[in-house]
Parts: structure tokens; sequence; C-alpha cells
């Protein structure tokens, strides 16, 4: 549809084709994640109506009146099967009528006005049983107006060359008929006093609700299916309390696909004929700042962040005492699980398929940092919380931590989040989240992709030692294939190994200003080679922490497990996940 108008004041900017949904686009509405609404009204739009929205099955009004939309109206629109609103008024159409308009059964209001359509009125129009008003007036159009669409009570035909009957005086030059005999204008006048008796009966039930609910102590006591409804959020769906809990067996300790720090996130089957698969946070002690915190926090940012390799929010539910959150359910789990909790019957992730999850990852980050309006810091960034659908498409998911960027201010957070190994240096000392402690994080998230380890790993010799520290003594000893996954064996692409992981050292530097962008992070990864200048800087700043370090370890024993990070002080510092 975009493709084929013109946008001359980019009203549709925000139509990007690397969405999952465009329920979240501006004049574009939907129920249930289905788009229902396309309000496109005084855009300035030129170009032609594509045929394609005739795909929109669940489409309910499409209004397009009052721009300078040429061509013809797509025949396929009959397949609209859903629609009760056409309004194409006041544009540059020309062309017939398409007789498959007469397919639109359910369809009340046809605005067709002042554009240039000619040829008669279809025939097929006898089968819209639920019309009630048709403007087709200022066309080009002739022949006779069938008698049953005198019979609507809303209809205008002035402007054409239309026969208007022998029982009629004319609607053409004259003034608009808004009833086309005695009957429907006797349903209007009873209609219309229903309507009033309708409003004074609501209006007096208001009031006795009103002072029900003034006399009425807050109550506090869960009712399985109550809903808190002091927290919406617009189209995102709401499901009940009773619904989640049949759909994850009474939210069974089976069904369990992971814990956090905040709660637990079951696997659930949906009731109906889909049986959709989903997972349910149930968040735990909602009661307390942090909980209600991170409920609010993840409902506003993931709904706000809308891209294919970020993890999509199906719905919610909220009672007095409970929080949950619906996901899509992610058939192969985590980057995190499938890496270290192998199955038998499972094989080992590929290396063209670990290479595709890094730049899949990459993708998602360079849209929370540079697209997503406002921006976004994750803050937890780790192969745990890179998700994999059916297809082994990267997912950003967890946004538990996450936070807005304001640009105005360095806000410094009251205590330090995030998973040790992941945590950026200057995160520890100062606090203060920035898209570069995100990069930090993407960093050793890039090589726990290619050696499969943890970020942090205990070794008999040395004890606790930094995933970072130990590729990069590797590298120095150029034995660089020793740091892939063993379940690899032979299988994977040197040249790669050496970009990513290059990469990967490129994000994790000491000092944050060093580090891409997650944007130049995602260009390198689809190009061949890391800038040979980016790489030489690296070196010459390694080669600088290297040569205090051994100064500092001349003056008093270091241990190499503490060099980068001093492990121990970060675990301190660090807050439970």
């Amino acid at each position: 549809m975009k493709m084929d108008l013109n946008d001359n004041n980019d009203v549709l900017s925000d139509w990007k084709d690397n969405q999952m949904s465009p329920c979240y686009w501006d004049h574009v509405y939907c129920e249930d994640n289905k788009v229902i609404t396309i309000s496109l009204s005084s855009s300035g739009l030129t170009g032609v109506l594509s045929p394609s929205i005739a795909k929109l099955t669940t489409l309910q009004q499409l209004i397009l009146e009052d721009n300078s939309i040429t061509g013809g109206i797509p025949q396929e629109f009959g397949n609209l099967s859903s629609l009760t609103t056409l309004n194409l008024g006041r544009n540059n159409l020309n062309g017939l009528i398409p007789d498959s308009l007469g397919h639109l059964a359910k369809l009340q209001i046809l605005d067709l006005s002042q554009n240039h359509l000619s040829g008669s009125i279809p025939s097929s129009f006898l089968n819209l049983a639920s019309l009630n008003n048709i403007n087709l007036a200022y066309n080009n159009l002739n022949g006779e107006i069938p008698q049953y669409l005198l019979q609507v009570p809303q209809y205008n035909y002035t402007g054409n060359h239309l026969n208007c009957g022998q029982n009629l005086i004319s609607c053409e030059g004259g003034s608009t008929k808004t009833g086309g005999s005695k009957n429907s204008k006797l349903k209007v006048i009873i209609g219309s006093v229903a309507g009033a008796v309708t409003l004074i009966v609501l209006g007096v039930l208001l009031v006795l609700w009103w002072q029900k609910m003034r006399y009425r102590p807050e109550i506090f006591i869960d009712v399985s299916g109550q809903d808190d409804h002091r927290l919406e959020f617009g189209q995102i769906k709401r499901f009940s309390w009773r619904e989640l809990q049949i759909a994850t067996n009474n939210f069974s300790e089976q069904n369990v696909l992971g814990k956090g720090g905040f709660g637990k996130v079951y696997k659930g089957v949906l009731s109906g004929p889909d049986s959709i698969k989903i997972a349910v946070k149930r968040l735990l002690n909602v009661e307390s700042r942090d909980g209600e915190l991170a409920f609010l926090t993840e409902v506003e940012l993931i709904s706000i962040a809308v891209h294919k390799n970020i993890l999509r929010l199906i719905g919610f539910c909220t009672t007095p005492t409970e929080r949950l959150l619906v996901y899509p359910f992610m058939e192969n789990l985590s980057v995190a699980s499938r890496l270290r909790d192998i199955k038998l019957n499972e094989p080992a992730l590929d290396w063209s398929t670990r290479m595709r999850i890094a730049l899949g990852a990459a993708r998602g980050l360079e849209y929370l940092h540079e697209h997503c309006n406002p921006k976004i810091i994750h803050r937890d960034v780790k192969a745990a919380n890179v998700l994999l659908d059916g297809n082994f498409e990267a997912v950003v998911g967890d946004f538990g931590l996450a936070k807005m960027m304001d640009i105005g201010r360095n806000t410094v957070t009251t205590g330090l989040r995030g998973t040790m190994g992941h945590i950026a240096p200057e995160y520890i000392k100062t606090g203060r989240p920035s898209v570069k402690t995100d990069i930090f994080g993407y960093g050793v998230t890039l090589l726990e992709i290619v050696t499969g380890e943890r970020a942090i790993g205990f070794y008999p010799e040395a004890g606790e030692i930094m995933l970072i520290d130990r590729v990069k003594l590797l590298m120095e000893r150029g034995q660089l294939q020793d740091i892939v996954d063993c379940n690899l064996g032979d299988l994977y692409n040197f040249e790669e190994l050496e970009k990513i992981t290059q990469i990967a050292l490129l994000c994790t530097q000491m000092e944050p200003d060093h580090r891409p962008a997650m944007s130049e992070v995602v260009q390198m990864l689809e190009g061949e080679l890391v800038p040979a200048e980016r790489w030489e800087e690296w070196q010459l700043a390694e080669l600088s922490r290297r040569q205090q370090y051994e100064m500092r370890k001349q003056r008093q024993p270091f241990s190499f497990s503490e060099e980068s990070l001093n492990i121990q002080e970060a675990i301190e510092l660090s807050t439970g996940r």
C-alpha cells in the first residue's frame, strides 16, 4: 500500500518493513493483533490504491477521504469480507465502480463522492443488506438508481447523470436526499427516541454506580479473573487470570521454562482452535517497589520496541496481587540453553546458525539504540537473553532491567544491575548505564556464541578467569582455533572466526568511547573484514594496557583473574539477579 502511494507529507514515515507488526504504526488500529482500521483522511496522499490491501481480511474500516489518489478502485476490494466502512470520497479516482463491492455483505457506510467515477451503479449492490449510508455524489455516473438503494436511511446521489425514478423530484443538482421512504423515516424517528431513552437509563445507572463506588472500601483480596484496571496499555491484549491459569496447567512446575530475580516463566497453550503456544512471565513480590517497577518498565518498553529481532509482547494480566506478561513461545529457548544444555537428541548449533544469531542480535540492539523512539538501553545483554524462534532467528528479550535513555542528563542508578561477566567496567565504577555498556555485553555474548562457554569460567590451574581474558591470551599465542566450541569440531570458517573475535574484542574495550556503535557492528558483521584501522587501534591500546599491567605486577602481586574487572569487588557491588 505504501509503495503504491506517494507520501508527500511523510505521514507514513513509521511504516517500517523490518517491524513484525503494523499495529504500532500511526493511522493503523488493531484488535487482537489484527488490523481492523486504516485511517488516512486529509493526509496529502497521491498515487494509486494497491490491490494488496485486499489481503487484510480482518479490515473493518478503510478511510482515505480527502486526498489526491488517482486510478481505479481495485476489483480485489470485494475480498474485504469484514469491511463495514469504505470511505474514498474527495479523491481523483476514475473508472467504473467495481461490481465486486457488492460482495461486501457487512458494509454499512460507502462514500465514493467527489471523484471522477463513471458508468452505472452495479446491480450487485442489491446484496449490500447492511448498508445504511451511501454517498455517490458529484461523479460522472449515469443510468437509473436501483429502487433498493433509495430505501437506504441516508443517501446522496446529486451531481451525477442519474435517473432517480418517477416518484422522486430529482437527485441531480438538488438537495441531498436523506431518506427513501416513509418507513425509513419512521425507523429513524423510532431509533432516535430509543436512543434518547437508552441515554437516560444509562445516565441513571451511572449515577447509582458512582454512589456505590464512592462509599466502597478498597479490596485487596485476589479473585480469579479480576482485573486491576488502573493499568492500561493501549492495543496490547489483556488476558484474564483464569485464561493464563488454564493455559499453564495452574502454573505447574513442570511447565517452568526459567527463573529470574523477579519470578518464573511458564510454558502455556491458549485454549482455542489454534492452540497457540505462549510463555507466561509471572512476577513475584508485585507489591514491592522493584517488582512493580520491573513490570511497568517491561510493558512500557516492549510495547514501544517493535522489530523482528525484539521479543514481541502478546499481552498482559493484572489483578490486585498478580502481574503477568504473555509472550510468544520461543521453540528453541535461549542461546545459552542451546549452547550449554544440549540434550542427547539435539544437535549443537552449527557455525552458520551461530553467525546468523550474532547478526540478528546485533540488529535488535541497533534498533533499540538508534531507531526506537524513545531509545532504549537493555542493561543485561547476554546469551541467556537472546531467544531463538522455530527458525533459529535471534530475538532479544527480557526487558526487566531496561531503561529509556534520558538525553538531557546522566542518571546514576541506585544499584548496579546486570549479570557478572557481562557488566562493563565503567558501569561498575560509575553506576551510569549507556549504549556502550550494552555493546560491552554484546561483545561478551559474541564470545559465548563462538566458544559455548560462560562469561566467567573456573579453571583448576588459574581459578576464575574472564572469558575475554582467555580469548585474548589464546589469540596472543596464535591458538585462536582453541577457543571454538568443541561441539563444532572442525566445522567452522577460520576467517569468520577471526572476524567475529576481533569484533567481540572491539566491543569489550576498557574505554567505552573506543567501542563501536551497534550500527557499525552490524556493518562489520555484514561485510567481509573488520576495518584495519580499528583493529590496529585496539592492538595499540591492548599493548599499552599490558605494559601498565606488567608494571603494576612488579610492584605488587596481582592474579590473572583480577586483571580487568576485579571480579570479587564487582560481585559485591552487583545486586542479585
